[in-house]
Formats: structure tokens, C-alpha cells, sequence
């Protein structure tokens, strides 16, 4: 949620941002909104303590006029029973007036809290602009000894390389028919080797970040109540790509939503608190399994693990003192982690910097992390793919968007109450990255040499097949 107070001292600021990511919230009907808002409060504080005042002097003026009019006679007894009659009918006369302010504010609430809502953050001053992941910015590359993704795999290493659906076919790793038979599409049933790798990188990449890299484990719940997908910003913008739980319907309470990441959980464990300055920084990691319905992605990617309803992940979480420098340092640093982890694996990648196009309503910066795929991209000559990259991860900075909507604060050195900046990264996502892991770790008998950090999580296997 945007700063309302620099929305109002700024508002061309917010106006560019929401252009610059495809938005097209009303920011001045915001505020209008807000300023009727502001201005029938500020008439009802004034009712409240012209009924407080009354209230407090009430009693002795009464008692005085009514003493009066025991005495009192004729004409000045009927102008006494006229001003107690209005004493008496006062309060009740201001009461109303509170409560039709109470009705006006309420009918306000709706409009302005959903524009309120659907207001991007900006994006930061040094974000490139652009309309989508077509205008991102290549950073780097990294690639291990002996593999350039320049230069076609065959020449490489000696022979075509298969694709990740070929070989997890050829190896019995993946079941898609009967994922689909149980679930509908992009369903599929890992099994023997296949959920073997799988556990062991979730696992490998768990131990990473909190062994040795000092972040608190937690497990968080993957269905939670709308309150909480509002909070973390993926509502209302995302609510088409969460699977609804619909316990209203049945008489149960509060309908629920499946998360699609474990930011949701590690975020909203805090909302509504006061953390205690000397807690910060926050670290937290989870691996935990998430749902995406990938609604409008009909067409994309239909084949394989790619693009699927249901993944693991591992997701690290950071939230920290309010401090532009201290937010950009962590930045760095969390796809630090990531880097050093592929570099471990022998995955070849590179960081894009995201445009403002494809930042998403809640980040002010985000880098995208992508594998090198050998069974991507557009097919060359002999009918075969010849290799793209492909999204594994995305690190996002969000400075204080999603502390202010979940109302999650520090106290500062003045005892202030500060929200915080926070952060999240993918540590590693699967199955999809079982993609990169199976075609770049390939052999040309077919087998699949599993990278050393890997194989004490897999009885010490050095290959599949």
C-alpha cells in the first residue's frame, strides 16, 4: 500500500509510476475521495467534542435551570423548560449527527479503499522503463569451464542434446498422463529419480540458506484468508491466478486462498505487530508448495515442467530497518545466494534487470534470474530446439509497500513507529528447475551426471539412468 500522505503531498509522482507499469488506476478520484474523507471526519471530531463538552457541562446547567424552575413562574418558566428541553435534546441531537458522518464515511469506504489498493508502488528513479519482459535488461552472464551458451550445444559437447521431456521419458522420471488423469493439465506425478533430484535440490538449496547462511527455517501455511493475500499485495491484482476456497458457501466462515509462494506465509506471520527494533533484520526461509492456476497462459508452455498448477519452492524473506541503502545492500545479496548456488550446480544464467513495465503492482525494483535451456527456443535447421533462457527466479525489493498494508511496524530510536522494508527472492523453484539441471547435465549415453552438491542428498548417486 502507497503512503497516502505522499500521495496527496505528490501525486505526478504516483501518476507517473502507474503509467510507467501499464496502470490505469484513478489517482485523482482517489483524491477526491480522500479529501471528502478527510474533511467529514474532521466535522465529525468536531461533533465528538462539542458531545464531550456538553457532556461535561451538561449536568451543572441542568441542575441549575431546574432548581430555577421550581420557583420560576409564568413567562420565565416556559423559557427555562425551553432551554432544558434543548440541553436534554442536545446529545442526542449530535449523536445523530456522528452517526450520519458514520454513514457517509462508510459509503466513501469502498471506492476509495479499492483505489487505495490498486495503486502501484512506483517504480525506483533508476528502474529502466519499458512494456513488458520484451524491454529487460541483460546485467550479466555466468557460465561454467567448457559451456558457452553462444555456441550450439552439439558443438560443445559432442552430441544433440535431448530435451527435458525426452529425457525424463527415456529415464521414467515423470508421469504426465496420469498427473493429468488425476488432476487436469499441467498436472504430472513425479517418481523414482525424478522426485529423488527434486527433493534433494529443495532440500540442498534449504540447508544453503539456513545452515550456511544463517536464515531462521519456518513452515508457514500454504492456505490463508483473503486478509492475508491483500496484505502481501497479490490481491486484487492476482485474484484470477489464486485456486478459491469457498468455506462461506458451506457455512464455514471465511473463504481461503491457496498461496503461490511462501512470501504470503513468512510476511503475514508478523501483520498487525510491533517488532521490536533490535529484532531486525528479519531472515526467514520456507520451502513450502504453492499453487498457481496460470490463468491467460493458455498455449504457453504446455509441454513438460515448465509452466505448472502446482511446484515447490524454497523462498528467503527479509525485512529490515527502514533505510534506502541497508534495502539495496540486501538486494544484492540475497541474489548473492542465488548466484553462488547455480554457480555450485553448473547452471549456467544470467540477471535481468526488470523494466517498469514488469515490476508488478507491489515491487519498486526486481532482477530475474534465468537458466540457460538447450530445449527452448525457436528450432534451427534440423527441427530441433536450439536452446533459450528461461525464468528460474525473481528477487524483489518493495521497500515498505507491503508492511503498510499488512500494518506491520518497528520502533525507531525516538520510539516512533516505523514500517519497515522488505524483501523476497526465489532460492529455488521445482520442478522447474529440474529443466536446466537435466538438459545441461546430460551425457551422451543418455544418463544425467548429478552435480557433487547434490549427491549427499541422494545416497551419494553420481548419475541417473
Amino acid at each position: 500500500m502507497i503512503d497516502l500522505k505522499k500521495l496527496r503531498d505528490d501525486p505526478a509522482r504516483f501518476e507517473k509510476g502507474a503509467k510507467a507499469k501499464g496502470s490505469s488506476v484513478d489517482i485523482q478520484r482517489l483524491l477526491e475521495l480522500d479529501e471528502a474523507r478527510r474533511k467529514l471526519t474532521v466535522a465529525q471530531e468536531a461533533c465528538r467534542a462539542e458531545q464531550k463538552r456538553i457532556s461535561k457541562e451538561m449536568g451543572p446547567e441542568l441542575g441549575k435551570r431546574k432548581g430555577m424552575l421550581k420557583k420560576a413562574e409564568g413567562e420565565e418558566k416556559a423559557r427555562l423548560e425551553s432551554e432544558i428541553a434543548e440541553l436534554e435534546a442536545r446529545p442526542s441531537a449530535l449523536k445523530a449527527e456522528i452517526h450520519a458522518f458514520d454513514e457517509q464515511i462508510a459509503a466513501n469506504e469502498p471506492e476509495w479503499r479499492d483505489l487505495l489498493l490498486a495503486i502501484p508502488q512506483p517504480p525506483a528513479d533508476d528502474v529502466p522503463i519499458g512494456a513488458s519482459s520484451d524491454d529487460n535488461v541483460e546485467l550479466s552472464q555466468w557460465h561454467p569451464d567448457g559451456f558457452d551458451p553462444a555456441i550450439p550445444f552439439a558443438e560443445q559437447r559432442g552430441f544433440a542434446p535431448k530435451t527435458h521431456v525426452e529425457l525424463i521419458d527415456s529415464l521414467d522420471l515423470v508421469d504426465f498422463e496420469r498427473g493429468v488423469k488425476m488432476a487436469g493439465s499441467r498436472s504430472y506425478v513425479l517418481k523414482g529419480d525424478g522426485m529423488r533430484l527434486h527433493q534433494a535440490m529443495l532440500r540442498y538449496a534449504f540447508d544453503f540458506m539456513t545452515q550456511e547462511n544463517g536464515f531462521t527455517p519456518m513452515n508457514v501455511p500454504v492456505i490463508v484468508r483473503e486478509e492475508c493475500m491483500v496484505g502481501t499485495g497479490f490481491f486484487p491484482g492476482g485474484r484470477d491466478q489464486a485456486y478459491h476456497v469457498e468455506e462461506s458457501r458451506r457455512g464455514a466462515g471465511q473463504d481461503l486462498f491457496l498461496t503461490g509462494t511462501g512470501e504470503v506465509g513468512l510476511m503475514g506471520y508478523h501483520a498487525d505487530e510491533i517488532i521490536d527494533r533490535s529484532e531486525l533484520p528479519i531472515t526467514y526461509t520456507t520451502v513450502s508448495t504453492c499453487f498457481r492456476r496460470e490463468a491467460g497462459a493458455a498455449g504457453k508452455d504446455t509441454a513438460g515442467l515448465y509452466r505448472v498448477h502446482q511446484f515447490d519452492k524454497v523462498e528467503q524473506v527479509v525485512i529490515h530497518e527502514a533505510d534506502e541503502e541497508e534495502h539495496r545492500a540486501w538486494h544484492r545479496k540475497m541474489i548473492g545466494y542465488v548466484e553462488t548456488m547455480l554457480q555450485r550446480l553448473e547452471l549456467p544464467y544470467r540477471l535481468l534487470q526488470c523494466c517498469t513495465g514488469d515490476l508488478g503492482t507491489k515491487n519498486e525494483d526486481m532482477i530475474d534470474v534465468e537458466c540457460w535451456i538447450p530445449g527452448r527456443g525457436k528450432d534451427g535447421p534440423d527441427g530441433r530446439p536450439t536452446g533459450d533462457w528461461g525464468e528460474t527466479h525473481s528477487a524483489s525489493r518493495l521497500s515498505d509497500f507491503q508492511t503498510r498494508r499488512l500494518n506491520l511496524r518497528y520502533r525507531d530510536e525516538n520510539k516512533r513507529t516505523v514500517f519497515p522494508y522488505a524483501l523476497n527472492n526465489t532460492v529455488l523453484a521445482s520442478p522447474r528447475i529440474l529443466i536446466p539441471m537435466l538438459e545441461i547435465h546430460q551425457q551422451e549415453d543418455g544418463t544425467i551426471l548429478i552435480p557433487e552438491p547434490l549427491r549427499p542428498y541422494m545416497g551419494d548417486l553420481e548419475r541417473i539412468g
